[in-house]
């Protein structure tokens, strides 16, 4: 009797014996073109003419080729595998993960302010773009595990675990950008069926966040309570009804503000505490869900919004200043928004065609600082124009399109969960990344994927995409064999 993780020939052969027969040829090019566009626009970006050889690894792009090699033989020897073996190493890649994370925290380098990396004769290695890999398949099998359900408090716990506790170990190594990647998770969640009631205040936490840092605590909670009476007015129907409420909830508020000590604030969260009790009470005996839901929310608010500043003095200077600047509360042309001001300019001096290979101002006389790493894109922009940038969009745009497709085609949970995993993360560095060289997003330091230069970032992003299209490719010919 053969053991259930023996590997097969069939499986990890394909098709007829042949190594390619059902690999995603679709999702393996666009791959191959992307790291294509990568190595060209490192050779731009950090092209130096007075370099005595072009050859010489002194040259980013060489160095860069080597991992390149590297990459693509790792790429063989794991279309080789059969997709159980990735079943059975998901717990021993996540231990091993946590363990470097954490031999990092107290042995790492650090780099622009984050202890987040291993150097090794002058060779560094990123741990946490592994553990991403690790975290996926943990997710994966986590989530494919005999009758797991999403809604089901327990197993809940346990799905959130596995995304918590790398994330905790990453943010005390001051990466905050990279650990925020692991938050893309709650997509995948999203797909495998998690309620509303779950998926909806993990929203409402990060847009309440966000505000925070733009308006008043007054102004959140004023629209707030509109928004939340106009929801339930519209539900119900009783416009008439819900209007006076409101009206009588913010005339107790002000008549309490004039006829007190109290501030407007103050006086608000009175009211507005006392109401949210009283109508939890009522929401309870009439057992209105609908009424119930929002009010919650609603004090969910009153507890979360108070304590944002006391979480943004736990950030590095440089990071609130990122945040202040995004927002438009801080404006600092010659510092801290000198990338992104720069990346600006580069993006939109390259026009609609662009200025043409290594012929971008911006880019060669070094007014773009990281342009071969996190401004990466500025590359594209300035020497391939708004064309060139909407073609290496869309090319990722199809990436992650196929490896949803392919989590769909591979129909069992485990192949599933960690394609949507693979194409959740990459839509959080491509999201993010092109959003902060464009100034829509703020400035996390994360790398784009497959273009930006990075031995640890080329190699952890082919793992990812690999392990997903071996997944597709095992449980093909498993499926045409059977």
């Amino acid at each position: 009797m053969t053991s259930k993780y023996n590997i097969s020939s069939s499986s990890a052969y394909g098709n007829g014996g042949s190594l390619f027969g059902r690999v995603d040829k679709v999702a393996l090019g666009l791959y191959v073109a992307l790291v294509a566009v990568g190595m060209v626009c490192i050779t731009a970006a950090s092209f130096d003419e007075e370099s005595a050889s072009i050859f010489s690894f002194s040259h980013n792009y060489m160095k860069q080729l080597v991992w390149v090699g590297i990459s693509w033989c790792v790429s063989l020897v794991l279309l080789l595998l059969d997709r159980r073996f990735f079943h059975m190493f998901a717990y021993p890649a996540y231990i091993v993960g946590i363990c470097l994370l954490l031999s990092c925290l107290v042995f790492g380098k650090e780099v622009n302010g984050a202890k987040a990396w291993f150097e090794f004769g002058g060779m560094r290695i990123q741990p946490v773009e592994f553990v991403k890999i690790a975290t996926a398949l943990m997710m994966a099998r986590v989530m494919s595990s005999y009758s797991f359900n999403i809604n089901r408090f327990t197993d809940l716990v346990k799905a959130a675990c596995v995304i918590l506790l790398p994330l905790a170990i990453i943010v005390l190594q001051n990466d905050t950008g990279s650990g925020l990647v692991l938050c893309s998770f709650l997509f995948v969640m999203y797909r495998e069926g998690i309620t509303k009631y779950i998926y909806f205040p993990a929203l409402f936490t990060v847009f309440l966040f966000i505000v925070s840092f733009i308006f008043t605590p007054e102004t959140i909670f004023i629209f707030l309570l509109v928004a939340f009476t106009a929801y339930t007015a519209v539900k119900t129907g009783a416009f008439v009804a819900h209007i006076r409420f409101l009206a009588a909830v913010l005339l107790a508020a002000l008549l309490l503000a004039v006829c007190t000590p109290l501030s407007g604030y103050a006086a608000l969260m009175i009211v507005c505490g006392v109401v949210a009790v009283v109508l939890v009470v009522m929401a309870l005996k009439m057992r209105a869900m609908m009424l119930l839901w929002p009010v919650l929310m609603f004090v969910y608010a009153m507890v979360f919004v108070p304590t944002c500043d006391f979480l943004f003095t736990k950030l590095e200077p440089h990071q609130q200043n990122r945040i202040l600047t995004f927002v438009g509360m801080k404006s600092d042309p010659k510092g801290i928004d000198y990338n992104v001001n720069q990346s600006q300019i580069a993006i939109g001096s390259g026009g609609l065609f662009g200025k043409g290979f290594m012929q971008g101002t911006q880019i060669r006389y070094d007014y773009v600082p990281e342009k071969h790493t996190d401004f990466i894109f500025c590359t594209v922009g300035e020497e391939w124009g708004f064309m060139g940038a909407l073609v290496v969009l869309a090319m990722y745009m199809a990436l992650i399109l196929r490896l949803m497709r392919m989590g769909e085609r591979i129909g069992e949970p485990f192949g599933r969960v960690y394609c949507y995993c693979v194409a959740a993360i990459l839509l959080f560095h491509v999201w993010v990344n092109i959003g902060m060289t464009i100034g829509l997003m703020p400035v996390m330091g994360i790398p784009l994927p497959l273009l930006s230069y990075g031995g640890s970032s080329l190699l952890a992003f082919t793992m990812l995409i690999m392990i997903a299209i071996c997944l597709d490719a095992s449980t093909s010919d498993e499926s045409n064999i059977m």
